[in-house]
């Protein structure tokens, strides 16, 4: 509405603009103006009054059923023909229940202990308290209330024989160990497990890759030198030994047996010695979880129990006290600012055990296949903008394989296998590995614009 048809309307006139009032109505609606000195009340006076009475009305009213229902006890029961309430003076309830032959007698509840609260006894000359301590017992019994335990252990699971978090760790902290490893850039710290009395001891590969000096430090700050087994990066397994006898060995459990939910504990250095035998706990949050890391794929135990650096190659534990799996690595955002928190992962014992025996047998694991080359997948601008086919960028050539015998060479692109199309690592490695040393792969190799099919055999990984 403009201002126009405001002035229109006699907003902003003045009173001539209004339509004149004949002298008859003009009185009569003089004399219905109430005097000054006595004002009239308006209906909106009656309503508030009438408000303040219902309210005064209202709490009356809660105030009477209040005192009613101290005064009585008022159930609701289960009959043959449904639920009914029950009231009752207070009182009489249990005094029928106690005279009645065909109601169970109800169980006494035990008497809390004395804590330091009750210590001071109401005296019977006041008769408030005495009061208090009255209604406080009878709510006691009835709800059979008890005051918690001083010290009392903290239980990890409500399995049959499952042990408390302090008893899981007192077992299972002298079969920890610290691990240092001396590398010509540095030192690394990780985690790991006692196997044998005689000094085996189980953590992963990546803790001591490329170290020329390992170092072990016992729960009891016992240290050794320690020596190299085998180790194996595919599995991220590896075994060392030391010179001592007497040790802890810890006990394993059966990782098959794992079910989602499954309270477990983790015991290691997180950011290394100096936070050494810090245990966290969780439960398990997969299990089987298939996860490609480096190129290679991993079946593992997924845990939202705490694991930072330097917790790799520690035990992952059941409710027992056993060890379930070696702990291995956790999720972590490298391409964003985004939390990642509660992911983490751990070799199954019954993938580990297999591993660990060839480790200690051989020093390897013997028969896994390899062709003997290793590769990178191409970028897509890079394909484009050099007319490649899609495939495996072929970075190294072992001499020692058929593969260099048969002229394949670096630089060359990997396109198939076996007439499959190949061009990530991944997809390549998904074929090889259905094969054993010893066997024939066919490749097609492109290079300089032709395309070559050459038939390599498969050489035993340890030996390339």
């Amino acid at each position: 509405m403009s201002f126009e048809d405001n002035d229109r309307s006699g907003l902003y006139d003045d009173s001539s603009t209004y339509p004149q009032q004949d002298p008859a109505q003009e009185y009569y609606r003089q004399r219905r103006c109430t005097p000054m000195g006595r004002p009239r009340r308006s209906k909106k006076h009656n309503n508030v009054v009438a408000i303040i009475l219902i309210v005064l009305l209202l709490g009356c009213t809660a105030l009477g059923v209040a005192r009613m229902a101290q005064a009585l006890d008022i159930h609701l029961e289960r009959g043959a023909h449904g639920f009914y309430f029950s009231v009752q003076p207070k009182g009489l309830r249990q005094e029928t229940q106690a005279q009645s032959g065909d109601t169970e007698a109800q169980p006494e509840a035990e008497a809390p202990s004395e804590t330091p609260a009750e210590a001071a006894t109401p005296s019977e000359d006041d008769p408030v308290q005495a009061a208090d301590e009255d209604e406080t017992q009878k709510a006691a019994e009835v709800l059979n209330v008890q005051p918690p335990q001083q010290g009392a252990e903290t239980v990890v699971s409500e399995e049959k024989d499952a042990l408390s978090l302090q008893e899981i760790y007192q077992k299972m902290n002298p079969s920890v160990v610290s691990i240092v490893s001396t590398l010509r850039s540095g030192t690394a710290t990780g985690t790991g497990i006692i196997m044998s009395e005689n000094g085996y001891i189980i953590t992963n590969h990546h803790v001591i890759e490329g170290a020329y000096q390992l170092a072990v430090l016992t729960y009891d700050d016992t240290q050794y030198t320690a020596e190299l087994i085998g180790s194996d990066a595919i599995s991220d397994l590896a075994v060392l030994k030391i010179e001592a006898e007497g040790l802890t060995a810890a006990e394993f459990g059966d990782s098959d047996a794992l079910r989602v939910g499954d309270s477990v504990v983790a015991i290691g250095d997180p950011l290394g010695i100096q936070l050494r035998g810090t245990m966290t706990n969780g439960i398990v949050s997969a299990i089987n979880r298939d996860l490609t890391v480096e190129d290679r794929k991993m079946t593992l135990i997924q845990t939202n129990a705490a694991l930072n650096n330097g917790n790799s190659g520690g035990p992952l534990i059941n409710c027992y006290g056993q060890v379930i799996g070696i702990n291995t690595m956790k999720m972590s955002s490298y391409y964003s600012d985004a939390s990642v928190e509660g992911l983490g992962f751990a070799i199954p014992v019954s993938v580990a055990k297999p591993i660990i025996d060839e480790l200690i047998e051989n020093g390897y694991v013997a028969g896994r296949p390899a062709i003997g080359l290793n590769g990178e997948s191409m970028p897509e601008y890079a394909r484009l903008y050099y007319r490649l086919p899609k495939g495996i960028y072929i970075t190294y050539v072992s001499e020692t394989s058929d593969a260099y015998l048969k002229g394949i060479r670096q630089n060359d692109i990997l396109t198939a296998v076996n007439g499959t199309a190949v061009s990530t690592i991944d997809e390549l490695n998904t074929i090889k590995n259905q094969y054993s040393a010893g066997d024939q792969l066919t490749l097609t190799i492109y290079r300089d614009g032709h395309y070559y099919d050459v038939d390599v055999t498969l050489m035993d990984q340890a030996l390339q």
